[in-house]
């Protein structure tokens, strides 16, 4: 049987009466106990200000080695009613709610982001569009909703900037597979390639459009020529896309589609061949005219593209990657090849006045430490965060110390053992600053890698 005691507290953070009962849990106390604390918690992602009462749920269990935690959380209706003074497996059951050890990898789950030109996968968004989870295996809780109810032991109390995971997922098809061509003015991202379609890139060499065309470029007198030559040529771009946009927005209407809701690559092909042939031979030309100013990168699997800040770039359609980067939403549009749904307009001249023409050079990676079998380097540093990518040779079995303040770890390739779970490739997971650390293990019979991500002293 386990001992209930029901605490009330208004404070966001109910880690401080986690810390207090666990100063009270001794010998004289009966061995299991369950805490519950109502908290509000501040919805921060969404404008406004807005507050969400929910319930932190501490089970405490007395063992040998110490204090075992399991922790919840829920909203107050899941733990309404009368509560009995002792409780049962059979209670806790009832309740439905995914339970967490406290020291053990919490795993992602992640959330699907639709785009134009494909799909982001979220492992730990939180924003406005969409929020991660995390999971038990069975059930699952907003990612913000956990880190709430132990934020120093879980995250070091950086659970509102954590650094943000995802796959980029773009359509193989080109034209309606190409990112924006866009820049950032304070974030930073790292790009893992992890598949090349071969549908799209029969030879598994794919793209990134990357700065500008060093070749076009040597034939002007100076830059500005050059850049000034290239707004033309968005500009027209520009006003013919306008153009193309207003015919797909009247058949979005006649088939009642909002105007800025995300459809499939197949619907737009058949929106578009509604399209008058000139004015889609006029948007194809005057494409092509634009693109010709960017530069581009070949990307095989196993890349690593490093985007620092004010770096025009596009990555490309068939192109698969795991991003890393900075928790923040802005960007600038130079151009895209299909209608934007997320803003009124493209925001050429503002990124023009801001642009790096000459993109840092590429640098090797440092290499952290190598054994039998193993390779631990570091991919990208950047003040606010830092990538390292664990290769593992099949058999390969390194240990791992828990991280300063949380890393996030995700498997590539095949499946990797974490202490005492396993991923699969594409899975990714929280390791907490109270993780006891545990070993790195590749079970399988081809390599693999470990993508490790840890805050930089910016995120302090």
């Amino acid at each position: 049987m386990k001992s209930l005691r029901v605490i009330r507290c208004e404070a966001p953070n109910p880690e401080g009466v986690l810390d207090r009962e666990l100063k009270q849990f001794t010998a004289a106390s009966p061995p299991e106990l369950l805490v519950l604390v109502d908290f509000s918690l501040e919805i921060y992602w969404l404008p406004g200000g807005t507050y969400i009462p929910l319930v932190a749920l501490y089970h405490l269990t007395r063992r040998q080695d110490g204090v075992r935690v399991c922790l919840s959380v829920s909203t107050p209706e899941s733990v309404a009613g009368d509560i009995p003074r002792n409780v049962d497996d059979q209670w806790l059951d009832g309740l439905q709610l995914p339970w967490f050890e406290l020291g053990q990898p919490l795993r992602l789950r992640p959330t699907l982001i639709p785009k134009p030109w494909g799909q982001e996968i979220w492992y730990t968004g939180i924003e406005q569009r969409g929020v991660a989870a995390v999971t038990d295996g069975v059930r699952n809780v907003p990612l913000p909703w956990l880190l709430a109810v132990a934020p120093a032991r879980l995250s070091h109390s950086l659970q509102r900037q954590l650094i943000l995971l995802k796959i980029l997922d773009p359509l193989p098809d080109e034209v309606f597979g190409d990112l924006y061509f866009e820049l950032h003015r304070e974030k930073r991202e790292v790009y893992v390639v992890t598949d090349v379609n071969r549908q799209a890139w029969p030879d598994g060499v794919g793209a990134i459009r990357f700065g500008f065309n060093s070749s076009l470029r040597a034939r002007y007198a100076d830059d500005r020529q050059f850049l000034s030559d290239y707004r033309a040529a968005v500009g027209a771009y520009r006003q013919i896309r306008r153009d193309v946009d207003t015919q797909l927005d009247a058949v979005r209407a006649r088939e009642g589609v909002a105007a800025n809701e995300p459809v499939d690559a197949a619907t737009l092909k058949r929106w578009i061949s509604q399209v008058p042939d000139g004015l889609r031979q006029a948007e194809r030309e005057s494409r092509a005219a634009m693109d010709a100013f960017c530069g581009q990168l070949p990307l095989r699997v196993g890349d690593v593209v490093k985007v620092p800040t004010h770096v025009p770039h596009a990555l490309q359609h068939g192109v698969r990657t795991v991003e890393f980067q900075t928790p923040v939403y802005e960007r600038l549009i130079l151009s895209f090849a299909q209608k934007v749904l997320t803003q009124a307009d493209w925001d050429t001249d503002a990124a023009l006045d801001v642009l790096l023409i000459d993109p840092p050079p590429a640098e090797p990676f440092e290499q952290i430490d190598a054994a039998d079998g193993w390779v631990e380097e570091r991919i990208v540093t950047f003040d606010d965060f830092e990538v390292r990518r664990l290769l593992l040779q099949p058999g390969a079995m390194r240990d791992l110390r828990a991280p300063r303040d949380y890393a996030l770890a995700m498997a590539v390739g095949g499946d990797i053992q974490v202490g005492e779970i396993t991923l699969a490739t594409d899975e990714a997971v929280l390791l907490a600053p109270i993780w006891r650390g545990g070993r790195i293990a590749n079970p399988g019979t081809a390599p693999c890698a470990l993508l490790l991500a840890y805050p930089g002293m910016r995120a302090h």
